[in-house]
């Protein structure tokens, strides 16, 4: 198992192998074959940046059999996905700001984050987990009233994408058995979801084969794979912190 961050450091944008509090300076990117290069640095010497650099992140909607059941949905014949847009990244720590001019609710969903390593296109299921570089903690922030404010058109990409509307990381961890894992939300210490992954209608595996049928997965694209029960509002100044354990903790502050 390899720990992948990605940080500033005097100017520099770096990647590094995490162990304990000690970060392993790379050259190059895990995509391409980083290598150590001897240097070592703490966390407190660096700032965290989101641990890659995605094209796109795709999220998916109705992929949980009890969120499905309380909310009277039918399972879906293949995922239901929408786009999120590279704007909306953000980095562990980074706050996640209000849209300018809307007052209505915004929502967090805790979510597993599937990262791609290479570029991936129609592959099958046991193919999949040779796409795949490792997972990491999403954040998949909403404006729950501008999704359904046109009743002619839901607005899934704009509802999702404002500026700091995608947190995620703070690492990706490689070598994971990811459908034995588990999904925590945190609103200022308290719980809010807990959920496996194991309740997901696609898998990870099938998910990243049946969106490779739709289009090509580049590089560091990130599928958020959707959340369970227990989303809801938050009021500026709350932590919202994601944690899935052996992956880690994101927390982001909404302000």
């Amino acid at each position: 198992m390899t720990v992948w961050l990605r940080f500033l450091h005097q100017g520099s944008t770096k990647f590094g192998m995490f162990d304990k509090d000690t970060i392993e300076v790379c050259a190059g990117d895990p995509f391409a074959g980083a290598q150590p290069t001897g240097e070592r640095l703490t966390l407190e010497a660096v700032a965290l940046l989101p641990p890659c650099q995605p094209t796109k992140m795709i999220g998916l909607w109705n992929n949980f059999a009890a969120r499905a059941e309380v909310e009277s949905l039918q399972r879906p014949e293949h995922p239901l996905w929408f786009v999120k847009t590279p704007n909306c990244f953000a980095a562990h720590g980074e706050l996640i700001r209000r849209p300018t001019g809307y007052a209505g609710p915004v929502v967090f969903e805790g979510e597993l984050g599937i990262v791609i390593g290479k570029p991936c296109r129609s592959v099958s299921e046991t193919e999949a987990d040779r796409h795949i570089l490792g997972y990491t903690c999403v954040n998949d922030v909403t404006a729950r009233h501008i999704l359904r404010s046109d009743t002619s058109f839901p607005q899934w990409c704009r509802a999702k994408s404002f500026d700091t509307f995608g947190p995620f990381g703070p690492v990706i961890v490689t070598g994971l058995e990811p459908d034995t894992l588990t999904v925590k939300t945190l609103v200022n210490g308290m719980e809010k979801q807990n959920y496996p992954v194991a309740d997901m209608f696609f898998a990870p595996r099938a998910i990243v084969s049946r969106l490779s049928q739709d289009m090509t997965l580049m590089p560091g694209d990130i599928i958020a794979c959707g959340t369970s029960l227990g989303a809801g509002p938050i009021e500026e100044g709350d932590l919202v912190e994601v944690v899935i354990e052996g992956v880690g903790r994101l927390a982001n502050r909404f302000g």
